[in-house]
């Protein structure tokens, strides 16, 4: 029968002790362990987290800061449609400047609309129509004449034909308000009629020119992105 020697003896219990203090440390769980890594579900959970990042971080338009300079390109437009250092080009840069989102031609394509609204619901009497584009002086001058011409019984037949021309002739702020002038050449045919349907006033077989400055106001503060007529001027 052979015998292990001392020394022999010596290791090998050394390495059972060692084993098993091995197996205390390691084979403990903290629960703080890292779960082990698996490359197909990897990819989704950082989908996820970044939703999840996305959906507590909502993008603001950035307003530029007083004294930063703006953007190269911030009057392009502005500068393309009315000469740059004239009064009606500074008048826009500081509508620009407190509304990044104006834009001369879109300005003047609504106000063309809003005119041949505004003549046609006044021809009609369209009192709603009306309160939803004219400030709160003009639409009583204009509820006024219609109260007066549906108490002598009389209508008026229009029939709007086309602008010929519309061109911004000025543009200010008034403390937070827009303020754009417009001068609209337009046809129309109307005639007014009295209570017996004669014709008192106008002509229904002719086109007629109008010449038209009207301005338009909006407060820059405002969500409300509406413009509406606050002064009317027939031109001779």
């Amino acid at each position: 029968m052979a015998f292990f020697d001392f020394g022999t003896i010596f290791f090998l219990v050394a390495a059972v002790v060692i084993f098993f203090q091995l197996r205390n440390v390691l084979g403990r769980r903290t629960g703080s362990e890292r779960p082990p890594f698996d490359p197909y579900t990897a990819g989704r959970n950082r989908d996820k987290d970044a939703a999840k990042t996305s959906e507590n971080v909502v993008s603001l338009p950035r307003k530029r800061a007083p004294g930063d300079a703006p953007a190269p390109d911030a009057y392009a437009a502005i500068d393309a449609f009315a000469k740059p250092d004239t009064d009606l080009n500074k008048g826009l840069r500081a509508i620009k400047d407190a509304d990044a989102s104006f834009d001369p031609k879109g300005f003047v394509d609504g106000a063309k609309m809003a005119y041949e609204m505004i003549v046609m619901a006044y021809a009609d009497g369209d009192r709603k129509t009306l309160k939803n584009l004219l400030s709160r002086e003009v639409y009583d001058g204009f509820v006024a004449a219609i109260s007066e011409r549906e108490a002598k019984s009389e209508k008026i037949q229009s029939s709007f034909v086309g602008i010929d021309k519309a061109d911004i002739v000025s543009a200010e702020m008034k403390g937070s308000e827009a303020h754009v002038t417009l001068r609209i050449v337009s046809e129309l045919i109307s005639a007014t009629r009295d209570k017996a349907g004669t014709v008192i006033d106008g002509d229904p077989e002719t086109v007629a020119e109008v010449k038209d400055v009207w301005t338009f106001a909006r407060d820059t503060r405002s969500r409300d992105p509406n413009w509406k007529l606050v002064a009317t001027e027939e031109e001779d």
